[in-house]
């Protein structure tokens, strides 16, 4: 990893808890899609974020929920609104786009675990990429599926890509899933055997999935998530 200086380019809300940020970095850095940077907040004060953007893209771009009452990422936002500028670690992350793989692939999101599962699908398609692969992404309701109009355009624009969108509480004019993420896939699929799978979200939620997966035939050296080194 290196310390990168970035321009602060454009941070602006997707709703209430999840702001969408837009960084120049100011020496060009190469990164994996589906990795990861740091926002240096201190000498030991580093706070991770998945690189939302493919490593194609000309500007850096971050999804970071938070909510007024969550202020672990909340004092990261009000840094970015304030500042001109922000140095940032990167890249980091071992959950990337392995992309010399012909398997089909299971994209799975939970929140603003998303916006890790945006710069996979934003590789693949920039690659010319037509691997079969189905992308789950879970919320709470339809308003905390902030950026879904992006991921339905994935799903018209390209024959290999299906997006499944699944929220608990859904309201009757709902498009999608009504169920929990993880019931859902477990519904879905008899086995998990021959995939590659790539999930970001809340620990607890990967987690979860690590387990309901053992049971569905997963081949754990194709399960990625950078949340496995943190929950052991």
């Amino acid at each position: 990893m290196k310390t990168i200086r970035c321009q602060i380019e454009k941070v602006t809300p997707f709703n209430g808890a999840v702001y969408q940020v837009f960084l120049k970095p100011e020496a060009a850095f190469d990164f994996k899609a589906g990795q990861y940077l740091s926002v240096i907040m201190g000498e030991k004060d580093k706070r991770p974020f998945s690189i939302a953007s493919a490593p194609n893209a000309a500007l850096i771009e971050l999804h970071i929920g938070a909510a007024v009452s969550e202020t672990y990422p909340m004092q990261v936002v009000e840094r970015l609104q304030t500042a001109t500028h922000i140095d940032v670690e990167a890249p980091a992350g071992e959950a990337f786009l392995r992309d010399k793989s012909h398997r089909p692939r299971i994209l799975i999101a939970g929140g603003t675990g998303f916006s890790y599962i945006k710069s996979i699908v934003e590789a693949q398609i920039a690659n010319g990429e037509t691997i079969n692969t189905k992308l789950y992404w879970g919320c709470r309701d339809e308003d905390a599926m902030y950026y879904q109009h992006i991921a339905r355009q994935w799903h018209a624009d390209h024959s290999w890509l299906d997006f499944i969108p699944v929220v608990e509480q859904a309201d009757s004019h709902w498009q999608g899933k009504q169920a929990n993420l993880l019931e859902q896939i477990k519904q879905d699929f008899v086995s998990l055997n021959g995939y590659d799978i790539y999930i970001a979200g809340r620990f607890d939620m990967v987690g979860a999935a690590r387990e309901l997966f053992r049971t569905m035939g997963i081949e754990e050296a194709h399960l990625y998530g950078d949340a496995f080194a943190f929950i052991k």
